[in-house]
């Protein structure tokens, strides 16, 4: 196909068909359908190639998008993965889950609908791993130091990867019975089915990293040990520390965390063994918080013959377009539908939860009350106001908290070795990810706070560039 430089002007924005609502809600498989190769060369099209290209601003891993969608536009399949796989160690994740920052930092993207960057990115990958292209690769030499990468999310994968690549032996502990970490275990199978994450786990496994499952570092396997074992150790255990809603009647039974409920959904699909048995069916189940997780707690609940499902959320609706607050190029906070939402759901902005009540120990309603925002003169910070007289309930036998995460758990590594933590209680390190103790990096969520997968990657990246300097005096691997 050959490059239309106006192709932009031509070719309007297709993103993915999702299946029909009545036909996913039977299964936990994939909601949208990829797109055919052809499509997506035209979608390519749409790329103008920019003199000055925000995408890669909007990018926290700087991915080469003009190059790789005019070559997959051209045809030139091969070369657009290889652009690709240079900043990006699981573009067939982040082209799933990633919420495209780019696509709103895309220049076209000003008076008309962005390129679809997240899409041509999984066409790309998913080509690859049809024609064979991506195998396992080993080191051409190996040095002789040892890694340690604590936790197998998107910040340990990455880490470990780029380490590998440097020839160093590596070694991926996880504490749960497979590898994966919040990608495995955090993500509905409806979003990423996890075939998907054991291709990629498996060539990285041929290439030559270790990966120890069912150990807890710090518990199982001795903080001292582990230090004394390998070169460089490498904390990647994400934010798993949750908020809580301290509240009157939260010890009732029927209330959890979004995250105890992902992995009991995810265990159960799985085969594995479960901590808890966290079931929606024929129940009234209110989602606290109006973020992807609480529309992924959406998904599994209506999944799972929910009753009714409400989802509530403490902040204003927000608006459907840019507001002056949030201007191109940067991110916006915009109302965003989910497929989950779409699925059935009922949504209310501007609502605070007072209390939980309950019958014999049991969950029954939730007491809400309508909030407003307002400044404060004095510290300019906005105040929550009660809204008199709109008081409210909501009848619940299944309420989720997904109100997101406060810093990684302490217990551990952590505390074993003293580790200085910020104000926010994360992982405190220098510029190059090193914490407070010689020979110890953090990376991920647990270093920067509950934060994106295309994050959490970009930055095991840069803390595999500075630990191998750390080892060799100097680094072979891109800092992005």
């Amino acid at each position: 196909m050959a490059v239309d430089p106006k192709g932009f002007l031509k070719i309007k924005r297709v993103s993915s068909r999702y299946r029909k609502v009545k036909e996913r809600l039977q299964d936990y498989k994939q909601v949208f359908v990829l797109r055919e190769d052809d499509e997506s060369k035209e979608q390519g099209l749409r790329c103008m190639d920019c003199g000055t290209p925000f995408c890669h601003w909007g990018c926290p891993l700087g991915n080469y998008i003009p190059e790789w969608n005019q070559l997959m536009a051209e045809g030139l399949w091969e070369k657009a993965f290889i652009l690709l796989g240079a900043t990006n160690n699981m573009p067939e994740i982040t082209g799933r889950i990633c919420p495209a920052t780019c696509e709103y930092a895309c220049v076209l993207g000003i008076n008309d609908e962005a390129v679809t960057i997240r899409e041509n990115e999984l066409a790309i990958v998913e080509y690859a791993f049809k024609q064979g292209w991506i195998k396992p690769r080993k080191p051409v030499r190996r040095t002789d130091k040892k890694v340690a990468v604590i936790g197998s999310g998107p910040a340990g994968i990455a880490t470990a990867d780029q380490l590998n690549k440097a020839g160093h032996s590596v070694t991926v502990f996880e504490k749960y019975d497979k590898i994966g970490g919040i990608m495995r275990y955090g993500i509905p199978d409806f979003k990423l089915e996890k075939w998907i994450l054991d291709r990629r786990i498996d060539i990285l496994r041929k290439e030559g990293i270790k990966f120890v499952t069912g150990v807890n570092v710090g518990k199982d396997y001795p903080s001292a040990k582990i230090i004394k074992d390998f070169d460089a150790v490498c904390f990647c255990g994400g934010s798993r520390t949750p908020r809580d809603l301290k509240i009157e009647g939260r010890d009732l039974k029927g209330i959890y965390f979004a995250l105890d409920y992902l992995i009991d959904t995810n265990k159960v699909i799985s085969g594995e063994k479960r901590n808890y048995s966290i079931d929606a069916k024929d129940k009234n189940v209110v989602v606290i918080g109006g973020g992807d997780t609480g529309s992924d707690c959406v998904g599994l609940a209506n999944r799972q013959g929910a009753k009714n499902v409400v989802q509530i959320e403490l902040l204003p609706k927000p608006h459907k377009e840019r507001t002056e607050n949030y201007p191109w190029p940067v991110y916006p906070v915009i109302l965003k539908t989910s497929s989950s939402h779409e699925e059935g759901c009922k949504r209310y902005w501007s609502v605070l939860t007072k209390s939980f009540a309950g019958k014999s120990s049991k969950l029954t309603k939730l007491s809400c009350v309508k909030v407003r925002f307002n400044n404060d003169k004095t510290s300019k910070r906005p105040v929550i106001e009660e809204i008199p007289g709109s008081e409210f309930e909501i009848e619940s036998d299944l309420a989720i908290l997904a109100v997101g995460f406060l810093h990684p758990e302490h217990k551990g590594l952590i505390s074993d070795l003293g580790l200085k933590l910020d104000k926010k209680g994360n992982i405190e390190t220098d510029g190059e990810y090193m914490s407070s103790h010689p020979g110890i990096f953090a990376a991920g969520d647990a270093h920067s706070g509950q934060s994106l997968v295309v994050k959490a990657i970009s930055e095991g990246r840069k803390a595999a560039h500075y630990i191998d300097r750390y080892l060799m005096g100097k680094s072979i691997l891109p800092l992005l």
